[in-house]
């Protein structure tokens, strides 16, 4: 039996994991594009701010793939997938055989078509290199527009803003954040990126991307022009599927995948953000490009690439962001309007709170401000619980266990009155 990975980030981990508590011995080869060992995407941005360097943003030991018996082929690309064959082509001509393939590829940065594309100094943001060329060019930039107010956008517009550059960001939407944020919650976000220096232009986007060889600025929708000296495009992430697909490999949005994380193709499974995988808020399959769920839908994978049945029961998609000290949590149908929904709201200065009810259950919750309940409602989501008999406190800054049912209350902490 051997196993083969592609990819090397948080899903990979949990699958090595998994793979290793069962079967100790049998080969596991990592293959990833990336040089690294296994790092934090998340900390990306903080690499590109100056608070983290390079041997910080380790997600495990150095010696990680040493103690799990892992050859690790970095700096290599999958080209093709043989499934008839059972093995998998390297950019290199190199073919590797596989019992059981995991196909842990991530996102890529969506692009969309526009003039101007292909000049120097145009820039995504989700890997380290992306913070590496960023980081070694801060000190000559003095205005960067970044196109897309989402999460990674807006990262990167803090880390840049804390090196001195001056940061201008376009999005097409009313409001940041705008696919998990509400217009209330939005414009508290805004008004603390502005308040901090941060131009935010909204309802418009980039028509053509200006210059010669080197980006000098850009030309928006509305004919409005504005210098620049590079361009971050943070538009959205969409599943690294194309291998995949190309495989025959059941492909919608993301690669397609049961609740045990295997695909259409026998012997092969995907996990993390290529997958379009179980969601049982919505009753689904759904991409959840999120850090923790990767871990765990690597870990399935893993335990059943090793012949132990193991079955995801579904993510929440839960976000946590902090922008220039406002912290924002957001978890399950955060912005999601719909008839079988009920939303509760609170806005309090700077602190937002609001529950998205279906029935008598919590499904989705915005926090923005005042996080400290944040992880009682979101236990409350995944968890399903009847929330009939605390509705009424579910918006109070003091909301806690002493609010639920005591059986709840006995089963969550063991109190007993």
């Amino acid at each position: 039996m051997s196993y083969v990975i592609i990819g090397n980030s948080v899903a990979a981990v949990g699958a090595i994991e998994a793979i290793r508590k069962v079967d100790k011995k049998k080969k596991i080869t990592v293959i990833s594009a990336e040089p690294y060992h296994v790092y934090s995407r998340p900390l990306i941005s903080e690499y590109l701010a100056g608070q983290v360097d390079e041997s910080m943003m380790a997600y495990r030991d150095a010696n990680f793939y040493e103690v799990n018996g892992v050859e690790a082929i970095l700096g290599k690309t999958v080209v093709s997938i043989d499934v008839s064959k059972k093995s998998v082509k390297l950019d290199d001509g190199k073919s590797i055989k596989y019992d059981k393939l995991l196909i842990a590829t991530g996102g890529t940065p969506f692009i969309p078509p526009m003039k101007g594309l292909g000049k120097d100094r145009i820039f995504t943001f989700i890997k380290l290199d992306d913070a590496k060329k960023l980081d070694a060019l801060a000190p000559e930039l003095s205005h960067v527009v970044i196109i897309g107010a989402g999460l990674i956008g807006l990262k990167a517009a803090e880390s840049l803003h804390h090196r001195g550059v001056k940061v201008t960001v376009v999005e097409l939407a009313d409001r940041v954040m705008a696919t998990v944020l509400d217009a209330d919650a939005g414009q508290i976000v805004q008004s603390a990126l502005e308040n901090a220096g941060i131009n935010i232009i909204t309802q418009n986007t980039v028509a053509e991307i200006l210059g010669g060889d080197e980006v000098s600025g850009v030309k928006l929708k509305d004919g409005q022009v504005i210098d620049c000296d590079a361009v971050i495009v943070a538009i959205g992430v969409v599943p690294n599927a194309s291998l995949a697909k190309d495989s025959g490999i059941e492909v919608n949005r993301g690669i397609v995948v049961n609740d045990r994380m295997l695909t259409s193709a026998e012997n092969i499974f995907a996990a993390g953000d290529v997958t379009e995988g179980p969601d049982y808020l919505s009753g689904g399959n759904r991409v959840i490009p999120i850090w923790p769920n990767a871990y765990v839908q690597g870990k399935i994978a893993g335990y059943n690439m090793a012949g132990i049945d193991r079955k995801f029961d579904g993510a929440v998609a839960v976000n946590s962001i902090e922008l220039f000290g406002v912290p924002v949590v957001t978890a399950g149908l955060s912005n999601v309007v719909a008839d079988d929904l009920e939303i509760l709201a609170k806005a309090e200065g700077n602190n937002y709170r609001k529950v998205v009810l279906r029935g008598n259950k919590v499904v989705g919750a915005v926090f923005v401000g005042g996080i400290d309940r944040a992880g009682i409602i979101t236990g409350l989501i995944r968890d399903q619980i009847d929330v009939s008999g605390m509705r009424e406190r579910l918006l109070a800054p003091d909301f806690g266990y002493i609010d639920f049912p005591i059986e709840l209350r006995k089963e969550r902490l063991g109190e007993v009155g």
